[in-house]
């Protein structure tokens, strides 16, 4: 079902949009210079929104960019991985027999998880306090 919003002025005359949780508007004006700095800082941020950069900055005092590609790539392996258990299991259930090749291969595939759990943990930024 779409949501219907419906756009009215306040008595400053600023558009306001029903079901809207923020409600103030904030203006101001910045130089070229301090408009670059604003514009990169946003930019390296990786945000999508210049408004949520900024909400997250007044709120916070820092934005900062913490890269989780690392996790993609864990979650791809973890879904290789599950992938193969699958496929043995399936393998076990219609024979009704379980192989040592089947063991040999489930104990590798669960040593590749933990060298990956390793390794994606290595990743983690530390936070010093």
């Amino acid at each position: 079902m779409l949501q219907q919003f419906f756009c009215t002025q306040n008595q400053k005359g600023v558009k306001e949009t029903a079901n809207r949780k923020r409600t103030n508007p904030v203006q101001f004006y910045l130089d070229d210079d301090e408009q670059y700095i604003l514009d990169e800082k946003f930019r390296v941020s990786g945000m999508k929104s210049k408004s949520a950069f900024l909400r997250k900055f007044i709120l916070y005092g820092y934005v900062y960019d913490v890269d989780y590609s690392y996790l993609r790539n864990y979650n791809t392996e973890l879904g290789r991985i599950s992938s193969n258990l699958n496929q043995i299991a399936k393998r076990i259930n219609s024979t009704g027999n379980i192989y040592q090749e089947d063991m040999d291969e489930v104990k590798e595939l669960m040593n590749e998880v933990w060298r990956t759990q390793k390794s994606m943990l290595s990743k983690q930024p530390l936070i010093k306090r």
